[in-house]
């Protein structure tokens, strides 16, 4: 028989066309606009009905887009700092000089020779250390929570 009652309703919000994208626009931890990174060790380090889902997925992935030229990527890990923090190497990572300016004030410019106004205000994508742990020297994945190892 049929029920008096409603048909409840769920009361989410409508489900996602674009759930991938949707997540990686929150995310974080190794994303920007054009790509996501995932360290390798704590990939690895993940248990091993995750680590098996994730190569099925992996495996598809590439599967479908395997006949794409793709080229070598380098991942350097990177955070960012205020270009008035930044020491003489890091200045010339990003392309930029500082000098004494008529005033007696430092003033910050491109390699173009292009002036940086308030470059107490600009932030900058450089280099850093990576705090992320790697493989064991046995082979074995970082254990959760384990400090990174030395950087030598």
């Amino acid at each position: 028989m049929f029920t008096p009652d409603p048909i409840p309703r769920r009361s989410a919000p409508p489900a996602s066309s674009t759930p991938l994208g949707d997540y990686l626009s929150r995310a974080g931890h190794g994303v920007d606009s054009g790509y996501a990174v995932l360290p390798r060790s704590l990939a690895e380090s993940m248990p091993l009905p995750w680590q098996q889902h994730m190569r099925h997925l992996l495996a598809e992935f590439h599967q479908a887009f395997g006949h794409l030229q793709w080229p070598v990527y380098r991942v350097v890990p990177s955070r960012y700092e205020r270009l008035v923090d930044l020491d003489d190497d890091q200045l010339a990572e990003v392309g930029c000089t500082v000098e004494v300016g008529d005033s007696g004030e430092l003033e910050y410019r491109m390699r173009d020779g292009r002036r940086i106004d308030n470059p107490e205000t600009q932030q900058v994508l450089v280099s850093c250390l990576d705090p992320i742990p790697r493989r064991q020297p046995d082979g074995r994945p970082p254990a959760p929570g384990a400090p990174p190892p030395p950087a030598w």
